[in-house]
């Protein structure tokens, strides 16, 4: 699945990192704890959170994690954004709470870390 799969599937708008959208993602995970995504994420994953701060994205970034979709309608602030630029990670932002998000992708094929 790519990056664009993802926003279509979960009606979600581009804060940042559009011309990364052609990215392919393997793997998903859904956490407001960034603890357990580094213990259980893989590369090349998205990352599902409520958490608007700058933690998501460091640890994306250690993760390799090549988008963060924030759910809930949660928007991080411009110096967050900025982050992520300087990072070439895509932020996007869907109405759909986590569990719902999840199981969208999910039912579509993309699965979690094993």
């Amino acid at each position: 699945m790519i990056v664009s799969d993802i926003k279509d599937l979960l009606e979600a708008e581009v804060l940042c990192g559009e011309e990364y959208c052609d990215r392919e993602v393997h793997t998903a995970c859904g956490s407001d704890m960034m603890s357990d995504v580094l213990a259980y994420v893989k590369d090349q994953s998205v990352l599902l959170t409520g958490l608007c701060n700058p933690q998501s994205v460091r640890t994306a970034e250690m993760m390799d994690i090549v988008c963060i979709v924030f759910v809930r309608g949660k928007m991080p602030d411009e110096s967050i954004v900025e982050l992520a630029k300087e990072r070439e990670i895509v932020l996007l932002s869907t109405q759909k709470k986590m569990f719902a998000a999840c199981g969208i992708l999910y039912s579509n094929g993309l699965r979690g870390g094993e």
